[in-house]
């Protein structure tokens, strides 16, 4: 700990990056040594020191990321939501940066509120809670109610952050440049890309409140899902004060049962919702942390915190509509030709690379249609997709895959949470058919037909898994 052993978050570019290495050397070399030991003796003698291994790295990466804050607070965010792939060490203890992180003072926020409202808090609110309900890596959220009765969120970007992002990102940029030298067979420049490009936009909260209302009224049709009002006359670019929602985090099981909610009925309803905002509406909110979702009886789910959002290209639409319909019908020739009209590349160009990551895909398929494991089967297909690109290594990965591929990642992982029993394929059949034939002009019985013709494909896989029995 001697490196975060001083009181309050560094600010200086070289203060910041030098507890992120080390962190970050400490977690990679001590899985690259327990890798070659692995070879050497086997899982079963080596799976206990992994195990501690799990349990310091994620510790390690919680200090670090408590002490920093910023962008680290947000990264761990993510990947303590990943219960589908990382080891449960990291899901316990990086469960807490979603909105338990130290909040700052209430007179630093209050400082903050006043000078974007131009006014003293007292003639804008009748009641502000000093205690925030929230804290997390850009700002931190206080309950409080108008003059007028109504009850709202307030959102207070911390008074730094700004400076403390841009830091991040320069940090960030050698850490990811050194680790490009050492595991080249992706090219996770991209990553960070992505990351540059939207961490300054979330600083944003205007852009915020804005993102927040297209989502509310391009799904208006559904019920089951519900965004926050935005009270636009209080809310500036460092504050964003919205109606205030009361329900149960996505993640407590326990209390959705009490009240009779049904969690499994919640997971197909929050996959249903991003089928709809990015095959269909082509805009969708890119964070669903826990945090950042609460549900409501009905259920309903409440979305929160529309900082990072994504707008979907309908040509990019339109290639996932592709991909997906090709691997449902094991037109690999065709699955090739949408992963080069997305924008993959790899270093050869040779196509069959994505051939094989096609048949990867549809094998995953298969084995969720006959096991019950789905985190043994994600690991068991990351495995055979890092084999493949290690054997023709992807150069190049579009932009708007990264956070399609996130949130798809933190849905699965929320499914775990919830014990979903989701069949997350024959939710998007509809959608596929359905935009495939928007797309490309077919009529509604041209769209039916297909659709029939993929549940067919699911049944077939299903009576080839029976067929086989349980692995």
């Amino acid at each position: 700990m001697g490196l975060l052993a001083r009181s309050g978050p560094p600010n200086s570019t070289v203060g910041r990056f030098l507890p992120v290495a080390w962190t970050a050397a400490r977690v990679y070399l001590g899985y690259k040594y327990l890798q070659r030991r692995r070879r050497r003796l086997g899982f079963e003698a080596t799976e206990p020191a992994f195990q501690r291994h799990h349990q310091r790295s994620a510790r390690w990466f919680y200090e670090t990321a408590v002490h920093l804050r910023g962008l680290l607070i947000k990264t761990g965010q993510f990947v303590g939501a990943r219960a589908d792939v990382v080891p449960e060490p990291y899901v316990v203890t990086l469960s807490h940066l979603q909105d338990r992180v130290p909040p700052r003072s209430f007179a630093e926020m209050r400082h903050v509120v006043e000078r974007e409202l131009g006014r003293p808090l007292k003639l804008v609110f009748r009641e502000f809670d000093e205690r925030p309900v929230a804290s997390a890596s850009l700002a931190q959220v206080h309950r409080a109610v108008l003059h007028d009765g109504r009850e709202v969120a307030v959102k207070v970007q911390y008074p730094e952050i700004a400076e403390v992002v841009r830091r991040d990102l320069r940090s960030l940029k050698i850490l990811v440049d050194l680790l490009q030298r050492f595991e080249p067979a992706f090219d996770y420049r991209v990553l960070y890309d992505e990351l540059a490009y939207h961490a300054p936009i979330e600083l944003d909260f205007v852009h915020e409140g804005q993102n927040a209302e297209r989502v509310a009224r391009e799904l208006r049709g559904r019920e089951d899902v519900y965004v926050p009002r935005i009270h636009w006359d209080y809310t500036t670019r460092r504050v964003l004060v919205m109606e205030y929602v009361h329900g149960l985090r996505l993640t407590d099981v326990d209390g959705m049962r009490a009240r009779g909610i049904d969690p499994r009925r919640v997971a197909q309803t929050l996959i249903e919702a991003y089928c709809d905002q990015i095959l269909v509406n082509g805009f969708f909110h890119a964070d669903p942390h826990p945090g950042n979702l609460f549900v409501q009886e009905g259920p309903r789910v409440v979305f929160v915190d529309f900082g990072l959002a994504k707008e979907v290209p309908r040509s990019f639409r339109r290639g996932l509509v592709d991909l997906t319909r090709a691997i449902l019908e094991q037109d690999f020739d065709a699955a090739a030709r949408a992963f080069h009209d997305l924008g993959f590349r790899t270093r050869s160009g040779d196509p069959r690379t994505f051939v094989a990551v096609g048949k990867a895909y549809l094998h995953s398929l298969e084995e969720m249609s006959r096991r019950g494991n789905q985190r043994e089967i994600v690991v068991e297909i990351n495995q055979q997709l890092a084999e493949i690109v290690r054997a023709n290594p992807v150069v190049r990965v579009p932009g708007d895959i990264v956070l399609v591929g996130r949130v798809m990642g933190l849905l699965s992982g929320l499914g775990k949470t919830l014990d979903s029993r989701v069949d997350l394929v024959r939710t998007l059949v509809p959608y596929v058919a359905e935009q495939a034939a928007r797309e490309h002009g077919f009529d509604a019985e041209v769209a039916r037909t297909l659709r029939a013709a993929t549940e067919a494909r699911l049944v077939q896989l299903e009576g080839e898994g029976a067929a086989r029995g349980p692995k």
